[in-house]
């Protein structure tokens, strides 16, 4: 490209004209708005996470129809993305609930470990325990004697359907099936001694009613 007129001087004059501005900009600018590096990410910035899974676990992540991919994405506001090779995006602006997202994949993706403390949510209550839902397609028993530190009398004294709960893996056996701990998980997540809930006195019923205040519970 020629211009006529364009002489060496010319441009000699504007490269240091646009350096001392480009220079203005930077120290007097930018530097003073924002004098280090920030800590993290501002809150309005979006966040990305990702992990890797085993490509034969890509099916459950994404569920029949899309279905389990699309709860996901729809209870922690994200938009989760799943390559082939089992790489798993996830992108959200905030970033708890790009965590939790990557909290339910990594469950679903892997299987239950023994000791191990879940967020789950409660799906049925009978009268020997309650059943809770670690994962999408992953169930477990909560018995009534592992529902709290105290003796329980009632399941629904202390949880009740579509409450979260925290819970432990104590057991899987060879059915797959698995047993889990409210009791084990407020244990260990608080720093409690096992041997001073050995055996607990049953928990006093409230007047008005059988179940506890879930407001005040351990699990949130």
């Amino acid at each position: 490209l020629k211009v006529h007129g364009l002489t060496p001087a010319i441009i000699r004059e504007a490269l240091d004209k646009t350096y001392t501005a480009r220079c203005y900009i930077l120290d007097e600018v930018m530097l003073k708005a924002i004098p280090e590096v920030r800590p993290e990410l501002s809150k309005y910035a979006p966040k990305m996470l990702s992990t890797k899974i085993d490509t034969d676990k890509i099916g459950g992540v994404i569920g029949k129809g899309g279905k389990v991919i699309q709860q996901i994405q729809t209870d922690c506001n994200c938009t989760v993305n799943v390559e082939e090779d089992g790489t798993v995006t996830i992108l959200s602006t905030d970033l708890n609930d790009a965590n939790r997202a990557l909290q339910i994949i990594e469950t679903i993706a892997k299987d239950p470990e023994i000791g191990a403390i879940y967020k789950g949510k409660v799906t049925r209550l009978m009268t020997f325990g309650a059943f809770v839902e670690i994962a999408p397609g992953k169930e477990g028993l909560v018995h009534v004697s592992k529902l709290d530190l105290q003796r329980v009398e009632r399941v629904e004294d202390v949880v009740a359907v579509g409450d979260t709960i925290a819970v432990m893996v104590t057991e899987i056996d060879e059915q797959g099936r698995i047993n889990l701990s409210r009791k084990d998980a407020i244990i260990k997540m608080e720093g409690l001694n096992p041997d001073d809930y050995a055996a607990a006195p049953a928990a006093p019923r409230r007047e008005g009613g059988f179940r506890r205040d879930r407001n005040n519970r351990r699990d949130h």
